[in-house]
């Protein structure tokens, strides 16, 4: 595996991309569920047949969130991380846990072609730059969960899985992505707690403050609820790909018709099955 430093990739953006199209399943005791505003979370289906719907459909990537995972202090299960592997061909990431470089290995060995952090990041800043060096920076996701504060500022929050562990972390989520971008992270998720859910929109403003001091890919987390949003997120903040969940596991939208909307944009897509 080639290993990228993070300085060869500080201080400047990457080669543009398609723009891609994530499907997020958060996953809580064997189970894809979903929730609004990281509460309140139903049953949404099984992992595997989500998986494999997805990849049908046409996404360019999946994120599974083991979301039990940090608040209980525990790593990510790697017996369903191993099913999907199995199951579909398109990249998918991981995260849950996942605080050492033996527990990343131990995913990435199961099939992921990613692993992501995001509690455990905020815990100790320094698991970023070890992942990083150990599997170079492509294999590197961050995870930023952030909701504004009364002040107007955006600060990171952690242990969001469980909303009686939640906690306020005190960082501005502006800073903090600066920081993990610098540390190795390859790619950004921006999980926008204020958003997620409630299908209004992506949050433009708050996705595009952190484009400007992103130099990384950004990943929009948390809004989607019609076709329209994709367009609008990516026109307006120039994010990299669009995250959704709800909209996708109800049938509101189809992952082919935001592609075909971007394209008549004049937005680059990656055609289904093609990667």
């Amino acid at each position: 595996m080639t290993v990228v430093t993070a300085s060869e990739q500080v201080g400047q953006r990457p080669t543009r991309l398609a723009r891609r199209i994530v499907p997020c399943l958060d996953v809580r005791d064997g189970r894809v569920v979903k929730g609004v505003r990281f509460t309140n979370h139903v049953d949404a289906g099984g992992i595997e047949e989500l998986a494999a719907r997805y990849a049908a459909e046409g996404a360019d990537e999946l994120v599974f969130y083991d979301i039990s995972a940090s608040p209980q202090g525990r790593a990510v299960d790697i017996e369903w991380v191993r099913r999907v592997a199995q199951l579909i061909d398109i990249p998918f990431s991981v995260a849950g846990g996942i605080r050492s470089v033996a527990e990343a290995r131990a995913v990435l060995h199961a099939g992921a072609d990613k692993v992501s952090v995001n509690t455990p990041a905020l815990e100790r800043p320094e698991l970023i730059g070890e992942l990083a060096g150990e599997f170079g920076v492509q294999c590197v996701v961050v995870g930023v969960d952030s909701l504004r504060d009364a002040d107007g500022t955006w600060r990171v929050r952690s242990h969001t899985g469980d909303p009686d562990a939640m906690r306020e972390n005190g960082r501005s989520t502006l800073e903090w992505v600066a920081e993990v971008a610098e540390r190795g992270a390859g790619e950004v998720v921006l999980n926008c707690m204020g958003s997620d859910g409630v299908r209004t929109g992506y949050d433009v403003e708050q996705l595009a403050a952190v484009r400007k001091v992103c130099p990384v890919p950004l990943v929009a987390s948390g809004g989607a609820g019609s076709v329209e949003d994709f367009v609008d997120v990516i026109e307006q903040a120039d994010v990299d790909a669009c995250l959704a969940a709800s909209v996708f596991h109800n049938g509101a939208v189809a992952i082919a018709d935001v592609k075909a909307a971007l394209a008549g944009r004049g937005i680059e897509v990656r055609e289904a099955g093609v990667l």
